[in-house]
């Protein structure tokens, strides 16, 4: 599977990079892991900020509102009740919920190798000699994309995120870059383009091959 190739200065190369088809060609019956390895992306990076008070946290006087009979009036003990106005609330959120999904590592590789098979058969992956931004420019990063074709939703996978590159492309609407090793579905679905480097596809070859190498622990995405 060859694909487009160009340059560190965004000029087509003469001999195209190949994809490995056993991590571009990867056929799906179906797209169920692909969406089970998606909704866990966003369930995973959803912020728990949702906290609503109960009748215990309300701030309110704590006498009884009215006499308990003779006013023709249902029975009250408090205002912070949660049948009365800005009172508590019943089985609210607590801040506490655990939305977090999970799914096991070879579930998760072959979910990524779908994507980019995906990716690779509606031809969005192009190869690049090397992304490098040796003063953090943005607009040396810019005409770079803009000489190879990449101007919607891109994504950059490279083999080490430097904070150069990264200062030069914070400020690009729709692009984003990451480390070949956190390459996923989520990113891989949405992008419009996926410029690779070529060490980049390398890692990713060694990552998600038929024999696929263990993720570092800690690696900065």
């Amino acid at each position: 599977m060859a694909v487009a190739t160009y340059t560190k200065s965004g000029a087509k190369a003469t001999t195209p990079a190949k994809l490995d088809k056993a991590v571009f060609g990867v056929e799906a019956k179906n797209h169920e892991l692909i969406k089970a390895a998606y909704e866990a992306y966003l369930a995973n990076g959803r912020p728990n900020l949702a906290f609503a008070k109960t009748r215990g946290l309300v701030r309110g006087s704590t006498r009884k509102p009215h006499p308990q009979k003779g006013t023709g009036r249902a029975r009250a003990g408090s205002i912070r009740s949660p049948l009365w106005r800005s009172g508590g609330t019943i089985f609210g959120p607590t801040g506490q919920e655990n939305y977090s999904k999970r799914l096991n590592v070879k579930a998760k590789r072959l979910a990524t190798r779908q994507a980019l098979s995906i990716a690779s058969s509606e031809n969005k992956i192009i190869v690049i000699e090397d992304v490098v931004s040796k003063e953090g420019k943005t607009a040396e990063i810019a005409k770079l994309l803009a000489k190879i074709g990449a101007t919607r939703n891109v994504l950059i996978v490279v083999d080490n995120k430097t904070p150069e590159l990264a200062r030069a492309t914070r400020n690009l609407p729709n692009v984003k870059v990451v480390s070949a090793m956190y390459v996923n579905v989520y990113d891989s679905l949405n992008a419009d383009c996926i410029v690779m480097s070529q060490k980049a596809l390398a890692v990713v070859n060694e990552w998600l091959g038929d024999k696929p190498a263990a993720r570092p622990s800690k690696e900065a995405k």
